[in-house]
């Protein structure tokens, strides 16, 4: 409420004139109907003429009405546990408040912050370098294509269908401008099939790991397939499984990018969220986005500062690999105050977790009469099955029953199918429920 500042009617009027609309009901009518209160029904539940602590009271009444659903869905956003010293530590103003680290003088907890999250993300990766954070995983994705590109001089890029769908639209889009030529590889099996690949040598080879199916791909047939072809491996990896996975470095990755919600990030409606990006030092000087480094001051002293900036890259024009010259800083360091909270058994546990949960909702989901799953391969977080009626009537289903069932696949991985995800977050007794809700949901 103290936020709001309500228009002027000739500012309402400008608005309406520049849209073309007549009114204001006109503007909203792209909102289905059914989601639209009725005139005067918001009158009905708060009565007139009430201050303005009143009028929060009765607003925050209604809300406490909505449904709190047990969220098994996933397919890049995760309901991960988010420890009370993230939270104290990340909204301190110290963070909150800071600026673009242009004077180093002035932000050397900010750029000590950014670097360690740097060091932070360089080891859970195995590659030398990481940036200070992309937008999101799909912008990373997409500056990863631009790096590929840049130090190939190769157009076309091969990109396996296992790599999360938004991901892949947000690189076709980017392509339409760029002129990039994207050649999907098919999954056999639930994984990457490289058998149908073009013969034209690619910039880049992309793959998730684990995959948008939750399958772990064959990360050491991919390095083959890219040195055979003189491409460059691009991982879209997952810093939650990082926890018990070999590195995508350790397979000879040399471009590594993900999705940095799981640590300290919560779902949000869908953002804003961060960009993980990283690769090898001989690809540095075309890292997009801020880098900061570590060196002394006059005296000595150790010091921070940002180096080998997007700005250089700015000035090159259309010879520039990347035109980002931001970052999400207050979300990447949220994600390392988080990680450095967990630590290395702490993350091996939170991975862990995650795996036997999902194991055990698995086989229970699985146990049910007409489910069966998309493919068993081995998987982690979650978990891809197809059930006797389509995922949207089911995921409404169980909405009634307090259940967020999962995220509808697209036709392209399995008809009428389903991806379910489990964090550490879910115990025995909500997969148990799970189970049972869902066995009811397709009876």
């Amino acid at each position: 409420m103290t936020s709001f500042v309500p228009h002027t009617d000739s500012e309402v009027e400008a608005m309406l004139g520049f849209l073309g609309l007549s009114s204001m009901d006109e503007l909203f009518e792209a909102v289905p109907a059914s989601l639209r209160l009725a005139a005067g029904e918001l009158s009905r539940d708060v009565p007139p003429g009430l201050s303005e602590f009143d009028t929060v009271a009765e607003m925050e009444r209604l809300a406490r009405r909505n449904s709190d659903l047990v969220c098994f869905a996933g397919a890049g956003a995760y309901d991960h546990d988010i420890p009370a010293v993230t939270t104290q530590l990340s909204n301190r103003s110290e963070f909150v408040t800071a600026y673009t680290p242009y004077q180093p003088e002035v932000s050397q907890g900010v750029l000590q912050a950014l670097f360690e999250y740097q060091t932070l993300l360089s080891r859970l990766s195995g590659v030398a370098v990481a940036n200070a954070s992309l937008y999101d995983g799909a912008s990373a994705c997409v500056e990863a294509v631009n790096l590929a590109v840049a130090a190939t001089g190769r157009p076309t890029v091969w990109v396996s269908r296992g790599l999360h769908p938004h991901w892949r639209q947000a690189l076709t889009t980017h392509a339409f401008g760029t002129g990039h030529v994207l050649v999907e590889l098919a999954l056999a099996g639930g994984t990457t099939e490289y058998s149908d690949a073009s013969d034209e040598a690619p910039a880049a080879l992309i793959v998730q790991y684990p995959n948008h199916l939750g399958c772990l791909e064959d990360l050491n047939r991919a390095a083959e397939v890219a040195r055979a072809t003189g491409a460059m491996l691009a991982v879209a990896f997952d810093p939650v499984a990082a926890g018990i996975l070999r590195t995508p470095g350790s397979y000879g990755a040399d471009i590594v990018v993900g999705e940095g919600q799981p640590f300290g990030t919560p779902l949000s409606f869908g953002g804003p969220y961060l960009g993980l990006f990283a690769c090898k030092n001989d690809h540095v000087r075309r890292l997009p986005g801020r880098l900061v480094g570590e060196t002394v001051d006059g005296e000595g002293r150790r010091a921070y500062v940002t180096t080998l900036r997007t700005r250089e890259q700015d000035i090159r024009r259309e010879k520039a690999s990347s035109n980002v010259c931001t970052n999400q800083t207050l979300i990447a360091i949220t994600f390392a105050i988080q990680l450095s909270w967990l630590g290395t058994s702490g993350l091996r546990e939170l991975a862990l977790r995650c795996a036997r949960g999902t194991r055990y909702a698995r086989e229970a989901v699985l146990a049910i009469d007409g489910v069966e799953p998309v493919t068993d391969r081995a998987v982690l977080r979650e978990f891809a099955i197809t059930t006797p009626l389509a995922p949207e009537t089911v995921i409404e289903r169980m909405a009634e029953e307090g259940f967020l069932a999962g995220v509808a696949l697209a036709e392209e991985y399995a008809p009428r199918g389903l991806l379910v995800a489990v964090t550490e977050r879910r115990t025995r007794d909500e997969i148990d429920r799970y189970a049972g809700a869902l066995e009811k949901a397709i009876s």
